[in-house]
């Protein structure tokens, strides 16, 4: 490594961590001894994928639950009865009645999905009543205290009104409860895979069906594209088969279930019609599925948005006393925070070795030492993430100019960085934007009036921004450590340290996980070590983009530990005061916002930042900042690629991902074709018939992009996952399970003499279209959990040392979650 990195560092600073691993069995009398031994290194990963969806209902307001729910509240006739009284102006109702009556396409974002009861198998109606207890474990204790609002009465009618998260598990419950000749080990896998998909947050989640490895078949990253692409592809059969086997078409409801990473448009217009209080009540998930105790989880849930909204609210005295706001002028966010209806992935890692290490009390290594190596592996992949951002997911939103008030632009960044990058990144964000009245030589934001800011806009050609990974900024994705408790100095108990700090000043709850773009999984809370990468947003594809950024993600892991292994990198090379954590983090935020530059003390004491800056080509000292140095993002992003080559170059071999790092290098030399950012705003702008995103109107742009999401992309990534389904039905996957007695006996069962290609040839174009029948989807769903449970017999088998011979400690397939 750079002689940067070691200068200065003593010895037995950088021979604690090395003690450590070999401790873990990792072993360094040469380089092929320590990459054969090697955490995450070749043969040693595990992947699980965790993905959340955007679930819309299509339908008129008659027939859809969302806004019978809205005209039907005590919230709305309170607010008629108070206008009438004249104690509210007009304008407070009609804004509510505007968004309830001008909904042209009739798509309802996040609306819940009313069931009729009669038409569920005694199955579905089993489980749904053991989901409504308040504890599973103790049924005694009877149901949930709000199971009255998932059981209504509508015309004589018993309907179910759950969120189409439950709709999920509860359809393919019915279609197991539909069919009596299944076979038994085929329905009890079946209902295994129903609790993959949860209740959570506001967006349908679902988590691998089983863990990913590298295999003679395919990559580790190809094999987590594939699973997540199967799973993608049930979501879709699933919900088709909800509308013909339980009843949603018929009572007028049509649901799409998709990837899409922001918040809707319409629900954010919502969210400043209602009170907080009222909007959880309406889009807050129940967690029925997926939790032991769903009251418990659904009141925690309701606490991180209380917690959410009155830090939003804090973030106006952070932007004063940055100097950012100068004055009282300002725009007050909305009364309820929608960030939690933000969607992304979480992809993570795990290690097969540190597992096993950890699991044997002989190796003296315990939660202390994996903590401390954790956080110096978290803090060294936080220089490589903004790989990432824009490269192989992103999720493109249009601001217009009336959104730059710094107070709701700058969202959360009040916690994430400290002041002086925090004005840094605001100024060159004003810059990017052109926030500029040309003729008068200023540069300003909008006064607040949408009348007088709209006609600025007009008058001056001032149109905003188009930001290339809006998910990143709506968000708290990292806090920023204090300077008496930072998160990650490798102390046991330091987040928790953290956690309270922040809490006295107003900005988390001690309950809440501490959260960070790279999220250690410690082996006693999950059953296996490793990493959860949560910077991801929307993949353009499963496999040529979630695919190579999870082999991204597992390189830049591997390559954290053998610089640790070999005595290069150290916490000492790392400090953690809060100035040094902004200082790499504004990198990775200035890359979603897609500004051009940004700044770094020529003295930094981050070393492994500093190794990076010297391969950068176009750096020079800042004029504006004295002591500073002003760097290209894209210069920044393309040393980084190289020192990743330079330093990895063994263990890239190794782990044969040199096609992923060519990969990588022509995003970052051809953005505009190649990174999924442009990708993206490609796509929603052809459906626009636009050229120039900047050229549209904010709105009219985030509303096409939403539309392209839901239509065009989600039939982008069923062709994709289908293509997988079919790869499996015609390739040795499906001859090992015809050698497989039980499977084999359950291909004959469920489709007779139909050849399963045959099966899918018939039926691709109808399930394209969303027309296939129920009979259809019930055998297709079954082919899916035939394949997915061949699956999860060979990942058992490796998990238990029954192919490897490794006497590895084994991963629960549930560990993603």
């Amino acid at each position: 490594m750079n002689a940067v990195l070691l200068h200065g560092l003593p010895h037995d600073q950088k021979q604690t961590a090395v003690r450590m691993l070999r401790q873990a069995g990792v072993e360094d009398a040469n380089l092929g001894a320590l990459l054969g031994s090697l955490p995450f290194g070749p043969g040693d990963a595990t992947c699980g994928c965790e993905n959340e969806l955007q679930a819309v209902v299509v339908g008129d307001q008659q027939s859809v639950d969302l806004p019978c729910q809205v005209f039907s509240s005590n919230y709305f006739r309170n607010l008629l009865k108070r206008h009438h009284r004249g104690e509210m102006p007009r304008q407070a109702v009609s804004d509510l009645e505007r968004w309830l009556t001008q909904n042209h396409d009739g798509v309802w974002e996040n609306s819940w999905v009313r069931i009729p009861r009669e038409l569920l198998s005694p199955l579905a109606l089993e489980v749904f009543e053991r989901d409504l207890l308040a504890d599973k474990s103790r049924p005694q204790d009877g149901r949930r205290g709000d199971w009255q609002k998932f059981i209504l009465e509508q015309d004589g009618r018993s309907l179910l009104r759950v969120p189409v998260s439950y709709l999920l598990k509860l359809s393919l419950v019915q279609a197991l409860g539909c069919q009596p000749e299944l076979p038994a080990a085929l329905r009890a896998h079946g209902l295994s895979l129903a609790e993959h998909f949860l209740s959570d947050n506001t967006s349908p989640e679902t988590y691998s069906f089983s863990v990913a490895e590298a295999g003679p078949e395919a990559g580790l990253g190809r094999q987590v594209s594939r699973e997540t692409a199967r799973r993608f592809l049930l979501t879709q059969l699933l919900t088709q088969f909800a509308e013909r086997g339980m009843g949603l078409l018929e009572t007028g409801q049509r649901v799409l279930v998709y990837f899409a990473p922001h918040p809707p448009v319409r629900q954010k217009q919502l969210a400043a019609c209602i009170s907080d209080a009222f909007y959880r009540e309406l889009f807050m998930n129940p967690c029925l599925s997926g939790w032991e105790r769903g009251g418990d989880k659904q009141r925690y849930m309701h606490l991180c948005h209380e917690v959410l909204t009155r830090a939003q609210f804090n973030a106006l005295g952070r932007l004063k006393e940055a100097g950012i706001i100068l004055n009282d002028l300002v725009a007050l966010p909305s009364a309820s925070n929608i960030s939690l209806a933000n969607n992304g992935t979480h992809v993570s890692l795990g290690s097969r070795r540190l597992s096993a290490a950890l699991a044997d009390p002989a190796a003296g290594l315990g939660a202390p030492q994996e903590k401390y190596l954790g956080d110096l592996v978290i803090k060294f992949v936080e220089h490589f993430l903004p790989l990432f951002v824009g490269s192989y997911s992103a999720a493109p939103y249009r601001l217009a100019f009336r959104d730059f008030h710094p107070e709701k632009v700058l969202s959360f960044l009040p916690y994430q960085l400290d002041y002086t990058h925090l004005r840094m990144l605001w100024r060159r964000w004003k810059k990017k934007a052109s926030l500029n009245l040309r003729p008068l030589g200023l540069r300003l934001t909008p006064f607040g009036p949408p009348w007088l800011d709209q006609a600025l806009s007009r008058l001056f050609g001032l149109r905003g921004d188009l930001v290339p990974d809006f998910r990143l900024l709506d968000y708290l994705v990292a806090v920023l450590s204090t300077d008496q408790c930072p998160a990650l100095d490798g102390t046991m108990g330091n987040q928790e340290r953290l956690k309270q700090d922040l809490a006295d000043q107003g900005v988390f709850n001690p309950s809440m996980p501490i959260y960070l773009l790279y999220r250690q999984r410690a082996w006693a809370e999950r059953g296996f070590a490793g990493f959860e990468g949560r910077h991801y947003s929307l993949f353009p594809s499963l496999e040529h983009d979630l695919g190579r950024a999870s082999d991204l993600q597992l390189l830049l892991t591997a390559l954290a530990f053998q610089l640790i292994a070999s005595g290069r990198l150290a916490h000492a090379h790392l400090p953690d005061d809060p100035e040094t954590e902004s200082e790499r983090r504004q990198i990775f935020f200035g890359t979603a916002v897609g500004l051009p530059t940004f700044f770094v003390r020529e003295d930094s004491r981050n070393r492994v930042l500093r190794s990076i800056l010297q391969d950068t080509q176009q750096t020079r000292h800042s004029r504006r900042y004295a002591g500073y140095l002003r760097v290209k993002h894209d210069d920044y992003r393309s040393a980084a690629a190289r020192f990743i080559c330079r330093e990895g170059r063994e263990l890239i071999q190794a782990l044969v991902l040199e096609d992923t790092m060519l990969d990588l290098l022509q995003r970052l030399e051809r953005p505009q074709h190649r990174s999924a950012a442009a990708r993206l705003s490609r796509g929603v702008l052809e459906q626009m018939g636009q050229r120039d995103p900047l050229r549209a109107r904010a709105e009219e742009f985030n509303r096409a992009a939403e539309a392209y999401y839901r239509d065009s992309l989600r039939t982008v990534n069923l062709r994709e996952a289908w293509e997988v389904l079919a790869a499996d039905l015609r390739g040795p996957l499906m001859a090992r399970a015809q050698a497989h007695p039980e499977l084999r006996d359950c291909l004959r069962r469920v489709l007779g003499d139909l050849e399963p290609g045959v099966l899918l040839d018939r039926s691709r174009g109808a399930v394209l279209a969303g027309r296939a029948s129920a009979s259809e989807l019930t055998k297709l769903i079954n082919l899916i959990l035939i394949v997915t449970r061949l699956l999860a017999l060979e990942a058992a088998g490796v998990d238990k040392g029954e192919q490897h011979g490794t006497g590895d400690a084994p991963v629960p397939r549930t560990a993603y979650r």
